[in-house]
């Protein structure tokens, strides 16, 4: 196939068609978001939504259409939803069709670049110098150094000549190759290692675990509530059918906390539009609220605390008097590689500069080799060595090893500068070769490296930093970069599958380490209780990248790390991370504020309708009521609440939290209801007095739990609090029969008062025991979830999982 034309010219159109046509391509890659009518299906075909729509079309049939006004909420609650969440799609893709590799072809005599996903079996591509190999390819012509270390781990290039195989997910160092492809698709290498992690992973957020678990209790409680307040109100109350069927709705739209699903896609929709204006990616919107409960981060040394690029960090002279400034400015400027630590050289004496001298009297150069570990120059003068002090100086090398033994652990790499008055002879070394001098060349730490990793120690994040390189290295770079513990380190190559565990729980750094061990260590930290954040940027990275709980990868990684990761850095920034982190603990903390308002109403309505089972007494509202109290005192003020910034340290479990204030001030609004309609029925106050009496004593009662939630206070915080509570007396004044309000009494507005004084003041009481009766029903709760459990468990035994 590699003949002079195709070398040439590459394919033709027709051959290009040809393959096309056949599925030869590598094709599209998968999408990482959901799609238009995904977004829209899902936000409408809810089990909320079809219970609400239901209830609203028995009240339309009662002729109260008034009662009906919820379903103008639930409606807009779907609208605001499905927009945000295209909203947010929308960024998603465009910055995954930004970050998209694209590579350099030779087509019909003409280089193109394209999509990754347009390349065919037997396009001829071209790499050169800091490109990534898209596709599994054969060296065609040219020869060229490639770096693997995204996907064996090992740092050091391989020298690829004519006839080599070259694997996707690989740079080229130095030198440019024509390569011809010949693998696509899934049998590419890199694709064949991404197939493992491609299993559906289940989703770890606690914020929709917890309202997974809300959602079916009150899927088990609903229908056997509504049937029993449904034959209350009509054989015990005596009520007619159609006061029966809108107080029977009333009772079940107060038990669903439709707006809290809708909130918490908005939050989270709003984080990854933030983030995507800092240069981070969110794959999956609720990545953003694990990665803030992550207690333990796996970290690569390369391309998180250090830049992968080096830096000279000294010189020692070995031979007293050798010009070394001199001799290296002219090694550089008549050398062509490009290697790190060339490039460190060349930093250090090139200056951009070069010597015509040099050139002139240059006769041979022999470029970087990974197989020789060294390059040198010939000049008429002589010739000029610099390599690897082991390979450069071979049986002389215990002249300078302790030395160089030194150095290394003090985290560095060291070269040295060789000279002879010979020739070299062909490639090999020159005879008389004389050692000059030592160049000490280190890794360059990221400048925000340290205070990035200060603020996860402050966080109490514990950092394990696994890499391929020496650990001793590592170690030293780890120390120098803050990481604390760095000091405990292990050579990983000495471990074996069952020493993992337990190194996992002794060990900061751990070295040499393989592909395979990445992912026992993830697995590792995991079944001892750590909620596991890991970045990586190879396709060595990827099996323990989809494994980690929250996975972050970087843009200047492999396609395949990007493609499994939640979180990808557009900058190659860890810098970033803080801040992430500090997105999903405005958006974790501010969902549980207001996630309080929600399940206040969704706590009360349940002790309410349980109680007016059995009591002969009318069930005390309406719909529209119940909308008035949730649009003013909860839907509105919990979506501002929701976008305040918040970075407190996320403490306990998401529906404990909630729990905390929603249940007290639940149950005491169920009291004061209870307490309003008992003194109502004594009195003898009609049904519409009584239902007034208990919308405003529940309205204030709901406004006092938005003043719990305001802390900390701010004057916003206020006028919105007063605007809210002025709509409200405002709604009653203006439109009192639109409502169900109707004027009270003395006596009314004296029960109104004293009820509202006691739920109030029941709240205040019942939040001090709140702990220890939230561990008794969370106790209860477990001990009815066992025997359903053990039973799920048998049926997927029977039937596999």
């Amino acid at each position: 196939m590699e003949n002079s034309e195709y070398l040439k010219k590459g394919l033709t159109d027709a051959e290009i068609s040809e393959r096309i046509k056949n599925g030869r391509i590598n094709g599209e890659q998968e999408s990482h978001t959901k799609s238009i009518k995904q977004i829209v299906t899902e936000n409408i075909f809810t089990f909320f939504n079809l219970i609400n729509i239901i209830l609203g079309f028995l009240v339309f049939l009662t002729g109260s259409y008034k009662n009906c006004l919820f379903l103008g909420v639930i409606f807009f609650n779907i609208l605001i939803g499905i927009f945000q969440e295209i909203r947010a799609k929308k960024v998603v893709d465009k910055l995954s069709l930004v970050s998209a590799p694209k590579a350099v072809v030779l087509r019909g005599g003409t280089e193109k670049e394209i999509n990754t996903a347009e390349i065919v079996i037997d396009d001829l591509m071209l790499l050169s110098a800091g490109r990534q190999i898209c596709s599994d390819c054969i060296v065609a012509e040219g020869e060229c150094e490639v770096n693997e270390s995204l996907i064996t781990g090992e740092s050091d290039p391989v020298l690829k000549k004519t006839g080599d195989e070259m694997m996707s997910g690989s740079f080229i160092v130095s030198g440019s190759v024509k390569a011809r492809v010949h693998r696509v698709g899934a049998d590419n290498f890199a694709s064949k290692i991404t197939a493992g992690a491609k299993y559906l992973k289940k989703n770890n957020s606690v914020m929709l675990k917890a309202l997974d678990t809300i959602i079916k209790v009150i899927a088990v409680c609903i229908i056997p509530i509504a049937i029993g307040l449904f034959v209350n109100s009509i054989v015990i109350s005596e009520q007619p059918t159609d006061r029966a069927i809108v107080s029977t709705a009333a009772a079940l739209i107060g038990m669903i906390p439709e707006g809290l699903y809708l909130l918490t896609s908005v939050v989270m929709a709003v984080a990854t539009i933030r983030l995507a204006s800092h240069k981070t990616l969110a794959q999956d919107m609720y990545c953003i609220e694990t990665l803030a409960r992550v207690d333990t981060l796996c970290l690569d040394k390369t391309g998180t605390i250090t830049e992968g690029i080096m830096q000279v960090e000294g010189t020692e002279l070995l031979e007293k008097n050798f010009p070394l400034d001199s001799a290296l400015t002219a090694f550089v400027s008549v050398m062509n590689d490009d290697n790190p630590t060339f490039n460190a050289v060349k930093a250090r004496w090139g200056n951009g500069l070069s010597i015509p001298e040099a050139k002139l009297s240059l006769k041979k150069t022999i470029p970087f080799s990974s197989a020789r570990k060294w390059s040198g120059a010939e000049f008429e003068k002589g010739s000029f060595v610099f390599g690897a002090p082991e390979f450069v100086l071979k049986e002389d090398y215990e002249t300078v090893r302790k030395i160089c033994e030194k150095a290394q652990q003090e985290g560095m790499r060291v070269l040295i500068a060789a000279y002879s008055q010979n020739c070299f002879e062909e490639s090999a070394l020159p005879q008389g070769l004389k050692a000059a001098a030592l160049i000490f060349i280190g890794d360059i730490i990221r400048k925000e490296a340290p205070s990035t990793l200060g603020f996860f120690d402050r966080q109490g994040v514990e950092i394990k930093i696994i890499s391929g390189d020496n650990p001793v290295t590592v170690s030293k770079i780890a120390h120098k970069a803050g990481v604390k513990n760095a000091e405990a380190t292990v050579d990983a190559s000495t471990l074996s599958d069952e020493d993992i565990p337990e190194a996992a729980k002794k060990y900061t750094v751990f070295g040499r380490v393989s592909p395979d061990q990445k992912l026992l260590l993830v697995k590792a930290l995991k079944s001892q209780g750590k909620t596991v954040g890991m970045t990586g940027d190879g396709v060595n990275d990827v099996l323990a990248l989809k494994e980690a709980d929250c996975s972050i990868a970087m843009q200047s990684g492999s396609d395949a790390a990007r493609s499994v990761s939640n979180l990808v850095l557009l900058d190659s920034n860890f810098a970033s991370m803080p801040l992430v982190v500090a997105e999903g603990r405005r958006s974790v903390n501010n969902l549980q504020r207001s996630g309080t308002l929600f399940l206040t109403k969704t706590v009360y309505s349940f002790i309410l309708a349980f109680i007016f089972m059995f009591l002969p007494i009318p069930y005390p509202f309406q719909p529209i009521q119940l909308t008035l109290i949730s649009t003013l005192s909860i839907g509105t003020p919990s979506f501002l609440l929701a976008l305040q910034s918040n970075t407190d340290i996320i403490k306990g479990g998401f529906i404990r939290n909630i729990l905390r204030t929603s249940m007290p001030q639940g149950i005491a609004t169920a009291v004061s209801v209870i307490i309003s309609v008992t003194i109502c029925e004594f009195f003898g106050l009609t049904t519409e007095a009584m239902s007034t009496v208990t919308t405003y004593a529940v309205g204030i009662i709901s406004f006092f739990t938005v003043i719990r939630v305001l802390n900390p206070v701010r004057p916003w915080k206020i006028g919105m609090l007063a605007a809210l509570m002025a709509a409200f007396a405002g709604a009653a004044l203006i439109m009192p029969n639109m409502f169900g309000l109707y004027p009270l009494d003395l006596s009314g507005f004296g029960i109104m008062v004293l009820t509202a004084a006691i739920g109030i003041e029941t709240s205040l009481v019942i939040s001090k025991v709140t702990d220890r009766l939230l561990d008794f029903i969370l106790k209860i709760f477990r001990q009815i979830r066992k025997p359903f459990r053990s039973i799920k468990k048998k049926i997927l035994n029977i039937f596999g999982k």
